[in-house]
This record gives structure tokens, sequence and C-alpha cells, in this order.
């Protein structure tokens, strides 16, 4: 029977219809097949935090491409599919709309009733991403869409925990880490930026004291951008070659507007005689380079934050305000006394969280990290030696550089929405680090003798730790799977530059130290649509 054959080409029905005839047919399905060579890419999985854009667009193409060139030269190609918790970014989404449109906020609900609202979000949005890809051609092996917080993703997050703690290579401890008062949360170095804002620069001065507390008539001068933290001040460091101060060192000086008395010290690291007064306000809680000096000193760490970012108990009579208000009236109240000296106009280069945008603050905090020497040093040579190589070239250095730093790595957040971290305490403080409850009641009672009361940790693990395993984790690692023997190491990775020091380094890393191979052989790198 003779039909019509339409007057201009309709995309959208030949969309629908081959989308239909490859799924029905399989046509993307790969199997291990020890008879047939295999090439693999893993999808930079996509947060579910809404719909996909022209980047991912862009992205899924250079897979694609690679993946039917492969197939069609018959391999047994797999595009494996997937996406991603997206710890922070998915939690503040949901609940900025819960805030929005219902007046709530998570402590109003609780983290049970949360989770399960983020996890509707998630079914909704991930179910969008994926038809998405779909419409678009894309050939991934749909059977196997894995989840970072689904079963066999999550059972590899615990193994990998249990086994760096195991090694001495994941701890707890308290230290100064970037806080987001918005989020209320830390978050890792690589997830900040600065960017530099109009601010103002103080100069200021303490009087020095006796052992009594009392004038002696003389002041020491010191400026600052953030004159709230003198509520937080354990000393003032003055260089240990500066005569203007020698006499000095030992002595004691008074914050006026706390009345608590700390002592002048002598350190090169920290002090520069050249610069300004020459002299500089220690805040260990509230500044790295004054937490250093804070630990060569022994000085106390005295923390003036809550950790929405108002001022705590420690601000005495500025408790409860905002700390951009407690710095005004600090200041004030340093004016009225007469001990602020000068103020000038400066650009501040300040350092902003990149999750929501918002100013960050140095933050001494109970943290979970990973020590990264050693693992670092492993991914490098990965990359020198020509195991992994970058295309373009150029990117290498982007990814040695960042790696050289080996600056232990915060894993975990102070949120609800993902990995919760598998330790319990007993009221003494001691941790015990367990796949379950049961094991670590078992492990109290053998150290204490008796059941004890235990709580378990609040706090989840970073989103990029989870995202780290993804080459292997979504294989079915730890067992030794078929798919885990065929398809890993895999062949390429497809991403952006934007995640080379967030995702593609932290893959090496967790690759070398659980299977002993890098789990890609060559990292093709994108531009980014703007």
């Amino acid at each position: 029977m003779a039909s019509e054959l339409p007057k201009t080409y309709d995309s959208q029905a030949a969309q629908t219809r081959w989308v239909e005839y490859w799924l029905s047919r399989g046509l993307c399905d790969a199997e291990p097949d020890p008879a047939r060579q295999q090439h693999t890419i893993m999808i930079p999985l996509p947060n579910v935090t809404g719909a996909l854009h022209m980047g991912h667009c862009l992205n899924g193409t250079v897979q694609d491409l690679l993946t039917r060139w492969r197939r069609m030269q018959g391999y047994s190609a797999l595009w494996m599919p997937g996406t991603d918790h997206a710890g922070i970014a998915t939690q503040a989404v949901v609940e900025r709309r819960m805030l929005e449109e219902e007046g709530l906020t998570r402590h109003d609900i609780g983290r049970a009733a949360l989770v399960s609202r983020i996890w509707k979000w998630k079914d909704d949005y991930e179910a969008r991403i994926l038809n998405q890809l779909k419409q678009i051609g894309s050939s991934c092996d749909w059977r196997r869409v894995r989840f970072t917080l689904d079963e066999v993703c999550s059972r590899a997050v615990r193994r990998t925990f249990f086994r760096m703690f195991d090694d001495g290579l994941v701890y707890r401890g308290k230290r100064l880490v970037n806080w987001d008062t918005y989020l209320q949360t830390a978050v890792a170095d690589d997830e900040v930026f600065h960017e530099d804002v109009a601010g103002h620069f103080w100069t200021m001065n303490y009087p020095v004291v006796d052992q009594q507390g009392q004038p002696v008539g003389r002041s020491i001068s010191f400026s600052t951008t953030r004159p709230e933290t003198m509520l937080g001040d354990a000393a003032v460091c003055v260089h240990p070659s500066d005569e203007r101060y020698a006499d000095l060192v030992g002595r004691l000086v008074r914050i006026p507007v706390i009345d608590r008395c700390i002592p002048i010290i002598a350190d090169g690291l920290l002090a520069d005689r050249t610069l300004g007064t020459g002299v500089v306000k220690v805040t260990p809680a509230h500044d790295p380079n004054d937490y250093a000096c804070g630990l060569r000193h022994g000085l106390p760490m005295i923390n003036i934050l809550n950790p929405d970012g108002t001022i705590n108990a420690a601000g005495g009579e500025y408790a409860g305000l905002d700390r951009f208000e407690a710095r005004k009236r600090v200041v004030a109240r340093m004016e009225a006394l007469g001990h602020l000296e000068k103020v000038e106009d400066r650009v501040i280069p300040l350092m902003h969280s990149d999750r929501s945008k918002t100013a960050i603050e140095p933050y001494l905090s109970d943290q979970w990290f990973v020590k990264m020497d050693r693992l670092a040093q492993d991914a490098i040579d990965a990359v020198e030696d020509g195991r992994v190589r970058f295309f373009p070239q150029r990117y290498t250095r982007t990814y040695v550089d960042w790696l050289a730093e080996k600056r232990d790595w915060c894993i975990s957040r102070q949120l609800w929405w993902g990995h919760r971290v598998p330790a319990w305490y007993d009221e003494s403080g001691h941790i015990y680090v367990a796949r379950t409850e049961a094991q670590a009641q078992e492990q109290a009672q053998a150290k204490h003798g008796k059941p004890v009361a235990l709580t378990q940790d609040n706090d989840v693990l970073d989103t990029w730790f989870s995202s780290a395993l993804w080459p292997f984790s979504t294989l079915g690692w730890p067992e030794q799977t078929p798919e885990l023997k065929t398809f890993h190491p895999t062949n390429v990775l497809v991403t952006g530059f934007d995640i080379i020091f967030f995702w593609v380094a932290r893959m090496i890393m967790m690759g070398l130290k659980f299977t002993g191979e890098v789990p890609f052989r060559e990292v093709y790198i994108t531009g980014l649509i703007r």
C-alpha cells in the first residue's frame, strides 16, 4: 500500500522511533566476552540536582562517538550510565524549595523526613536526566544504570572507608577547615574560590600590661581586615629580629573589647617586620597561618563562631550577633576606647564557597580526613610515567600541580544526604568504626566489658569520596565480578577541565590503591560551554 512521503523531515518522530528501536533490540548492550576486545567509558555522572544542559550534551556526544566507533569495529563496547547523589548541592536545593514553599527547615522535619524528600527528588530528576540522554541517542548500556547511593556503590564506599581507616589513611581530628556558614558544613580546599571585594584595613593597638593586667604606659599596634576575630586572639606576634619589639617579647597585652590578657610572642614564619607595623594578631581558630603558629607555640584555640556564622559564648557581650554586625560593634568600641588608629579602604581577595557562593570562614572543627602524601605521589607517578595520558597534554600540569600540594583531604560533611560516616562514639568519645551499630557495640563491649550507649556520627562523606570509586564500584567491586574482570581498567575518560582535581585525580588515587591499576589510560578534556 502506497504511503505519502512527508514534505518535511520530522526530527522528533524520527528521534522517538530510532531510540525505541535501539533500546528494544539491546543494540547498545555490552557483555563480558573473553573472545572480543573490550572498550569502556564511564559517564561523568550527572548530579541529580536538575536537568542536563548543553555542556552535558557536548560531553556525551564525544563519548557516544568513541563508543559507537569501537562497537562498529567489533569491540564489546560499554558506555556505563549513572548519576551522582551530589550531597551538598542536592540537599541545598531541596531545603531551599522546602523553605520557600512551606516555611520549613530540615530541623523542623528531622533527618529521616528530609532524606525521604530528597529520595523523591532524586527519583524524579534521575528519570528526567536518563530520558534526556536517551533522547539525544546516547548509546549507553541502560541495563547497568548505577547511582552513588545504591546498594552496589554503597557497599564499595563502606569497604573503602574501613580499609583506609585500618590502614591509617583515614583519621578524625580537630583541624582548621573551610566553613560554609550558609550551608553549615565544611568544604574542601578545592571547593572554594577567591573573589576581590571592597573592604577595609583597620590599624588598632592593644595596651601592654603587667602580670596583674595593669597598663604599663605602652601599646603595640597591628592591622587587620577582620576586627571581630580579636575576640578569639590568643597572642600578638613579632619577628624575632625586630628590634622595635625585642624588649616586649614575653610580656602581655590586654584585648580591650573582651578584657583578656594574651602574650607577645616571636615567630619568624608568621611576622614580617617589613610589612605594616610588623605585628600580627594571632587567632589560631580562625586563620590558617595563625593556626600553624598556634600549633608551634602551644597557644589556645579559641573558637568564637557558631556554625551559622554568629558569635558564640566565647565572644562575651557580642554573643549571638552575626559576625559582620560584631565587626561593626568591635570597631566602634575600639574607637570609643581610643585604640583605633586609622582605617584604610582595601580590595580584599575573599575566599568563597563554590557551593553556596557565600564567604568562607576558617573554622576549627572535628572532621574526618584522608592522608594524601602517599596516595597523591602514586597518582603523580602514574601520569609522569605514561600509564595515564591527558589530551590536550597541557592539562597534565594542572593535575600534577594540585596533587603536589598533598594537603590532607577533608571528607566529612555536616549534611544528612549522603553516605553516613560508619562510626559510633561512646560517652567517653572513643571511636568505633564498623559496618553496623551491632558490630560497633561488640567492639565497645570488648573494650568496656559491658554494653554501653553509642551514638552514630552525624556527618556524611564528601560526594567526591564515592564518585572517586566510580570506575570500579559500578562494576561490582569489591566482588571480582565478570564485569570487573572484563571492563576494568576502562579505556578513556571524557570530562571537563573544571573537575580534574575534584574527580580525575581522586579516581586515579583510589584506583591505584584498591585495584592496583589506573582506572583509565587516557583522559580527553573537553572545553566548557559558558
